[in-house]
């Protein structure tokens, strides 16, 4: 006969294989709802100033400041299995040092979000205010794709744009590109796919058109304007 702590050191281990064959088949099910996301961003402004960027900035460098518009459908991310989606908007631009001077290899995030899916509105961390508001609306909705659909008109960035080498006008080829991390109840997160997975389509658009930052304005350019 088999003691007290071996029954039930089997019937834990029963438990935990059944918990992980079921969150393993929860996991698996979002590969069979498809994904097909859309984006357009729109360059509204760029500025180029020369500055501290963040009240940490030990000195003064070029940092960029890009007003965007952004309309973006991802609704279709939000599935039974999804608990939340960060969105964000990063810049990207080649390195005038590289040899290759149209390669994108410097990337910075400008503008973030997250979405919720109702059943994970309590993480939300927003006041009492905005939290009652929110949880009035999604009430008896297990699903709210509505909340994947983003209509921004000229916003501000929330994050500057600056440079390793500490400038940055002048500077060529420079794009916005729209991304999202799905954030499962069960399962790994899934970033933005760079090829097509099955019934996972890359984001449709999403990228702005190639502009160019602007140059520093002169000290006596200021001058004059301020005078006129």
């Amino acid at each position: 006969m088999h003691s007290t702590l071996t029954r039930a050191q089997n019937v834990f281990g029963f438990f935990t294989s059944v918990c992980f064959a079921v969150g393993a088949l929860m996991a698996a099910s979002d590969y069979i709802a498809p994904r097909t996301p859309s984006g357009n961003i729109i360059i509204k402004d760029v500025q180029v100033v020369r500055g501290r960027p963040h009240y940490y900035s030990a000195k003064k460098e070029e940092y960029a400041h890009i007003r965007f518009s952004l309309s973006a459908d991802l609704s279709s991310l939000f599935t039974w299995n999804t608990k939340q989606v960060f969105v964000y908007v990063s810049a990207s631009w080649p390195d005038s040092t590289a040899e290759n001077k149209t390669a994108l290899v410097n990337e910075a995030v400008i503008w973030d979000t997250i979405i919720t899916n109702p059943s994970a509105d309590h993480l939300q961390n927003i006041g009492p205010a905005a939290m009652k508001k929110l949880l009035k609306s999604a009430k008896g909705k297990a699903i709210d794709p509505n909340r994947g659909k983003l209509e921004l008109k000229n916003q501000k960035p929330k994050y500057q744009i600056t440079s390793p080498a500490g400038k940055l006008a002048e500077t060529d080829n420079v794009v916005l590109k729209l991304h999202y991390n799905v954030q499962p109840w069960v399962g790994p997160l899934t970033w933005t796919p760079q090829i097509e997975i099955l019934r996972w389509k890359k984001v449709k658009g999403g990228v702005s058109k190639v502009f160019r930052l602007p140059a520093l304005k002169k000290k006596e350019e200021k001058k004059t304007s301020t005078k006129n």
